[in-house]
C-alpha cells in the first residue's frame, strides 16, 4: 500500500511536469469528455483525493475552492499538496490499520470496507482520469506524455 500511494504521489507529479508548460489555451481547450477540460479533470482528481484523504483519516473533507477561481498552477499545488498528505498518512499506518473498516454513508452510495480498498480506489480513480486527460491532449495535439505505468514506476524505482 505504501508503494502505492508513493506511486500515486509520482504519477501526478509527472503529470503536472508535462502539462506545467504547455498553453492555457490547450489546457482550458473544451471537448467532449466527462470533464470538458484538461484543467476540470485535473481539479476533479484532486477533490476526489481530497475526499477519499478525509474517509481515510476519518476527518472532515475541507472547503476547497471551486475550479473556475483558481489558476491552474494552484491545481497542480492542490494536486500534489493532496498526494503527498495521502503518500505521508498511508506510509504511517500499520497493516491493522489499513485492515480497520470505515463505513461511508453519503448521498451516492453505502459501504464499510477496509482503508486499503478505498486507497486502491482513489488511486485507481485517478489513473482512469489521467488515462482521459492523455486522450484529451492528443485530440488537441498534446502527443509528448511520458510513460506512468505502474509497471513502469516499480523498474524505474529499482533503477
Amino acid at each position: 500500500m505504501s508503494n502505492y500511494a508513493d506511486y500515486n504521489l509520482w504519477v501526478n507529479q509527472q503529470f503536472v511536469n508535462w502539462l506545467s508548460p504547455k498553453s492555457d489555451e490547450l489546457l482550458y481547450t473544451e471537448m467532449p469528455s466527462s470533464f470538458s477540460t484538461i484543467i476540470k479533470t485535473l481539479d476533479h482528481i484532486w477533490s476526489t483525493e481530497e475526499y477519499w484523504f478525509s474517509v481515510i483519516s476519518e476527518s472532515s473533507l475541507l472547503e476547497k475552492k471551486e475550479e473556475s477561481e483558481l489558476s491552474k498552477e494552484e491545481i497542480f499545488a492542490g494536486l500534489l499538496n493532496s498526494s503527498t498528505k495521502l503518500k505521508h498518512l498511508i506510509n504511517s499506518l500499520s497493516d491493522e490499520d489499513l485492515e480497520k473498516e470505515v463505513k461511508i454513508v453519503n448521498p451516492w452510495f453505502e459501504c464499510e470496507m477496509p482503508i486499503s480498498e478505498y486507497l486502491l480506489q482513489v488511486i485507481n480513480h485517478g489513473t482512469y482520469h489521467r488515462g482521459q486527460i492523455v486522450t484529451m491532449g492528443r485530440n488537441i495535439g498534446i502527443t509528448d506524455a511520458t510513460n506512468t505505468d505502474y509497471n513502469f514506476y516499480n523498474v524505474v524505482k529499482q533503477q
